[in-house]
């Protein structure tokens, strides 16, 4: 990483020598401005942009952005904490060099992640990039762990000439068929170009089962990078997707009814090289650390979906028998287990295998999401806590007796209910640190309360082009 790692007003010498190198390549490219992106409290992308020019003052100095956007809602209304939503103070936004990328789908523009940092120099406790760095970190120094990780992306597929506020898919071919494929196969191909020109490794791009869906899968990288990455292919599938009069929507979900948009999060440990998810002598090959990871998160899903389903609209997506993994189950390639293990095919299963963490959609911030998988995966190895025994089929079909026998419970059907089971989680709390606790349980709330009173359509429609 090229910000600051110990920040010092006036950046080190090797980021400044580095940073004049960069500006005239990119002034070569055509590149007029910089996006200087991160994501709140409430899973909305925010942004500063720059010209160019102003490249080595942003690496040496920061862009000064004010630290109220931590309890910013997906509306723009503002909730507070003791420490947080107020007028005062300011932050510096200082960008990633590493992960700097020209947008070939935004011809003139480069983009970056950001570390916020205070005026004084010191990592800012709510943002949400240096709390899965400290937790990856947490890992490597405990347990000499690492980790690589990807978020699927599903987006609705939208006229921009649609009434205004409105829905209306743009294609009509049926799920996961070639008609829809063919209908956006001009837009599909300008996205795969323009990824592949931002070094993004594709593995697959399709049509999905919702009206107008398509989702896409990319390479695992470590779980920053792997945050950095959702939100600059996020970035690109709007872009190239205006340039064909196009509008999309990650929200949870975007009409009153259907599956909606999920963002499932894949995951795997590995220590020396070896994947504990494969080659172990536990179930599927997970080793007896694995096991314990996947048991750790399991038993913190209900206190999870406060993070990783932070919107009113997630709870309509949130149901059961619709594949989005609403019940504390686990299994082998059941995709109704809201804790899918993945055991990849023979012969890769060194690479491929990891767990699939379905209850996550597109309006959580990613940051945010891996950090707390992570930590309550690293809990349970502290506990070395058993995995319960595995569900097949659809959960929905146990009665409550079946249910309270295999330990499998229904989760949080509502924000507010998310947001008790996170209040009482302590090691999720402790995670964040008091700070950053405190803004997820606000902006919940402060959510909930604005789609008080909406019925479904108007929660869908309340958060339809929010994310």
């Amino acid at each position: 990483m090229t910000t600051l790692a110990d920040p010092e007003p006036g950046g080190r010498p090797g980021d400044l020598e580095r940073v004049a190198a960069l500006t005239a390549d990119l002034a070569e490219r055509g590149v007029r401005g910089i996006v200087l992106a991160y994501v709140d409290t409430a899973g909305v992308g925010r942004v500063k942009t720059i010209p160019t020019a102003r490249l080595e003052s942003a690496v040496a100095w920061g862009v000064g952005m004010s630290p109220v956007f931590d309890t910013f809602l997906a509306d723009d209304s503002i909730v507070t904490t003791d420490v947080l939503g107020s007028p005062d103070g300011d932050l510096r936004l200082f960008p990633d060099l590493d992960g700097l990328t020209v947008l070939a789908g935004q011809p003139g523009w480069a983009w970056a992640p950001v570390d916020r940092i205070t005026q004084e120099g010191a990592r800012h406790p709510g943002c949400s990039r240096t709390f899965l760095r400290r937790i990856v970190a947490d890992a490597a120094e405990r347990h000499g762990l690492s980790f690589k990780a990807a978020v699927e992306i599903e987006w609705a597929v939208g006229l921009d000439s649609a009434p205004a506020g409105e829905f209306v898919p743009a294609v009509s071919g049926p799920a996961y068929g070639a008609v829809r494929q063919v209908e956006l196969s001009e837009c599909t191909a300008d996205l795969l170009g323009a990824l592949a020109a931002q070094g993004v490794d594709v593995d697959q791009v399709h049509p999905e089962y919702a009206a107008g869906q398509f989702e896409i899968s990319v390479g695992a990288l470590d779980p920053v990078a792997a945050a950095d990455r959702s939100v600059l292919v996020r970035q690109t599938i709007r872009a190239v997707s205006r340039r064909h009069g196009l509008r999309v929507s990650f929200a949870p979900a975007y009409v009153a009814d259907g599956v909606g948009n999920g963002g499932h999060l894949h995951l795997s440990c590995w220590r020396g090289g070896e994947n504990l998810h494969a080659g172990g002598e536990g179930r599927y090959g997970m080793t007896a650390e694995a096991e314990s990871f996947a048991a750790g998160v399991l038993a913190r899903l209900p206190a999870l979906t406060a993070v990783t389903a932070p919107s009113p609209a997630s709870y309509l997506r949130l149901r059961p028998s619709r594949w989005a993994g609403v019940f504390t189950a686990w299994g082998r390639e059941t995709r109704e287990a809201a804790l899918r293990v993945v055991t990849g095919t023979t012969g890769r299963r060194d690479q491929d295998a990891n767990l699939e963490v379905k209850p996550v959609d597109l309006a959580a911030n990613p940051y945010l999401a891996l950090g707390c998988v992570i930590a309550a995966g690293l809990d349970g190895i502290d506990g070395a806590l058993p995995l319960p025994r595995e569900i097949t089929g659809d959960p929905a079909r146990f009665d409550a007796e079946e249910a309270a026998a295999l330990g499998v419970r229904r989760l949080p059907v509502s924000l507010p209910e998310a947001v008790e089971e996170f209040r009482s989680d302590r090691v999720l709390r402790d995670a964040l640190g008091p700070v950053l606790a405190d803004a997820v349980s606000a902006v919940r709330l402060g959510e909930a309360a604005a789609a008080d009173g909406l019925d479904d359509a108007g929660v869908a429609a309340a958060y339809r082009w929010k994310y």
